[in-house]
């Protein structure tokens, strides 16, 4: 539909907890379509929340087939999730982030190697999902922006953890 303007932070509406979608219209259809196309125009891009589009409603896209560490491993493609929970974590792993609405810096953040989650796919249909690895970590990335969380409020140490890109 549209490429959106991502968000940088510190924009306040990258701290917002994010609203349910209680009533499906086309909005939510649109919504998707945005972060998809948002998404896809940013070219190295896994994934992207709705408040980085300045949208403040629990929807997410997320697609690791298209990175070098998500072809690596089984994944779903695309992604289109709506009001998407965490419903089982397994294990634990340190891994190098980064994001579209922080773009000078990455950091080492914890996260569970495998989750099982549940949404509304773009169909309004209830789906459940195990993703493990590169997907898994993508989808938790993407999940904390619903409540307000940068992968910055995850790093252990500011002095250790974090790294400016070059």
């Amino acid at each position: 539909m549209a490429v959106k303007d991502v968000l940088l932070y510190p924009h306040p509406a990258l701290k917002e907890v994010c609203a349910p979608i209680e009533h499906w219209d086309e909005t939510v259809s649109r919504l998707l379509r945005d972060l998809v196309d948002t998404m896809i125009d940013a070219g190295h891009s896994v994934g992207v929340a709705a408040p980085q589009i300045n949208d403040t409603r629990r929807v997410v896209v997320v697609d690791v087939s298209n990175s070098k560490l998500g072809k690596k491993q089984e994944n779903h493609g695309l992604l289109q999730m709506v009001n998407p929970q965490i419903i089982e974590r397994e294990g634990q792993t340190l891994v190098r982030e980064g994001c579209m609405s922080v773009p000078d810096y990455t950091g080492n953040v914890a996260r569970a190697e495998r989750i099982v989650v549940q949404f509304q796919d773009q169909s309004n249909q209830l789906q459940v999902i195990r993703a493990a690895g590169f997907e898994a970590i993508a989808i938790q990335h993407e999940l904390d922006h619903l409540d307000g969380y940068l992968f910055l409020d995850r790093v252990s140490s500011l002095k250790t953890d974090l790294f400016r890109r070059k």
